[in-house]
């Protein structure tokens, strides 16, 4: 009989960086060539029946639809350390039963039509903790389950090295490259939840719920805004994390335009752990979005005015800096648009704070400084376009701004990009965390370079103002960029932009 099992979130080794992946939104958009060496390792050779399996495409859509992505809570297998795959044996602990109460607890007063939810009991038990009282069934997809690791089922992770040794070296430092069982794990995958989105997304409902687990979800988030294989463990889903989704038709038909929400916004602090996937990080950056100001407020391009922070950016700042105070913050980088430098004091004033509070208390120094390269409002405003006002910041504004716009922006922010990680290296061997307080078009160009896209994918994110990002780099600051979190906003409280929105009206989503 054929086994299936799959992977957990531990040992994320990747090592190659892309060398081409289509955004299904756009015809054709290719991601900046690497070295030569890097993408020899990066090439992968098709598998038996990978083409009829990957043939399937995001279908046309004719109103929008959100859908939010939700991992099942921590399992016994989790805690075990123990290669799940899409065995069945494994049950939530009480840790994931909390976690899952969390999760409900901050999607209950969000609208769902329906939920997905994977066949294995893990994830039905997180989406039935979630679902709590909702009358609708929750409907089961098998394409759904975790990732098919075949024999790796069922191991311990130092047993699978121990019986597999290159293979399991393989699975670590090349995943989509893997085989075992004379199969291919993470290309199947992929092609899996291309199949998986065509079923979600011809469904009638407008909200949609998906339960499911760690790499199916990493390989539904990336298939749905075009990348490939190789960017398997690089947008990491904690257990109980919530990604979200926006599919909005083109009125001239074709696939809908497709952009990513938030990442990961998990039911613990984003910034609490040192470790990305399994792995020991002591690199990090966090991208914050300043709080709002009274000027945004009457600016035509989102969040571009010069203006004091009103009081709710006031509230936005002081919650980010409570957020960090989970880490030790070295360096804080900031434009010099004024709510950028109120954002990054406050920060700053907290972080000093946090060291001086015992009697006999040395304060500790946060450099601060700023960088005209986070300054990307001018750009914006030469815009001839209004591509949306304030009160109704919609997913994948930037894809409405004319091609030279995008351009300067991708350019100014690669810079910028360049400056942060130099700031990141300078604390050589030691931990290391830099904080950098700017536009949400800044940093969203800023991930689009970590990921080494082109500025094609910049309409494929979408960040609120007082939110933060945090990219890991596990392999230090030359190393890959892990995407931890993207907008995260759970710590702003009643402040935070809500999962979901009304679907009653197809302006309003």
């Amino acid at each position: 009989m054929l086994s299936f099992a799959a992977t957990s979130q531990t040992h994320f080794f990747f090592l190659q960086k892309p060398s081409k992946v289509r955004n299904p939104s756009r015809p054709s958009t290719a991601v900046r060539s690497s070295s030569s060496v890097t993408e020899e390792r990066g090439k992968t050779t098709p598998f038996p029946g990978e083409e009829a399996l990957g043939a399937k495409q995001i279908p046309d859509l004719k109103a929008a639809k959100r859908v939010v992505l939700v991992r099942h809570g921590q399992s016994t297998w989790n805690a075990e350390g123990r290669i799940q795959g899409s065995s069945d044996f494994a049950v939530l602990t009480q840790k994931g039963e909390a976690q899952a109460e969390t999760s409900r607890q901050m999607l209950i007063d969000d609208s769902f039509d329906v939920c997905f939810s994977s066949p294995l009991q893990r994830s039905k038990r997180t989406a039935e903790i979630i679902w709590d009282a909702r009358k609708e069934e929750i409907l089961t997809e098998f394409d759904l389950r975790e990732i098919d690791l075949y024999s790796f089922q069922g191991l311990l992770k130092n047993e699978g090295k121990a019986k597999y040794g290159a293979a399991y070296r393989q699975w670590q430092i090349d995943a989509p490259n893997f085989n075992i069982d004379g199969h291919y794990p993470v290309r199947e995958l992929w092609a899996r939840a291309k199949s998986c989105w065509e079923k979600i997304l011809l469904h009638e409902s407008k909200s949609i719920l998906v339960v499911a687990h760690n790499a199916v979800n990493q390989a539904l988030v990336a298939t749905a805004i075009g990348l490939g294989t190789e960017y398997f463990r690089i947008l990491l889903q904690s257990n109980c994390g919530v990604s979200v989704l926006d599919f909005t038709p083109q009125p001239e038909g074709g696939t809908p335009n497709i952009c990513l929400n938030r990442l990961n916004q998990t039911p613990g602090s984003p910034v609490a752990t040192g470790g990305s996937g399994g792995r020991k990080t002591s690199k990090r950056i966090i991208l914050v979005c300043h709080g709002v100001s009274e000027s945004d407020l009457k600016s035509s391009i989102p969040y571009c005015g010069d203006g004091p922070m009103n009081m709710l950016g006031v509230i936005q700042a002081q919650k980010t800096a409570e957020l960090l105070l989970d880490v030790k913050v070295n360096t804080i980088v900031s434009g010099n648009k004024m709510a950028s430098v109120e954002t990054a004091n406050s920060i700053s004033r907290v972080q000093e704070a946090a060291d001086c509070l015992g009697a006999d208390c040395v304060p500790r120094y946060v450099e601060t400084k700023q960088i005209d390269d986070l300054d990307v409002e001018t750009i914006l405003k030469q815009s001839k376009k209004d591509p949306s006002g304030l009160q109704n910041v919609q997913s994948g504004w930037l894809n409405r701004l004319e091609n030279e716009t995008t351009s300067s922006l991708w350019d100014q922010s690669q810079a910028a990009w360049k400056l942060l990680l130099q700031e990141l290296s300078h604390g050589g061997e030691e931990d290391s965390v830099v904080v950098a307080v700017g536009h949400p078009a800044a940093h969203i160009a800023m991930m689009g370079h970590c990921l080494n896209l082109t500025k094609e994918w910049m309409g494929s994110f979408h960040l609120d103002a007082g939110s933060i990002s945090v990219v890991d780099f596990p392999d230090g600051a030359s190393g890959r960029g892990v995407i931890r979190c993207i907008n995260y906003t759970a710590h702003l409280g009643r402040w935070s932009i809500p999962i979901t929105r009304s679907t009653l009206d197809d302006e309003e989503f």
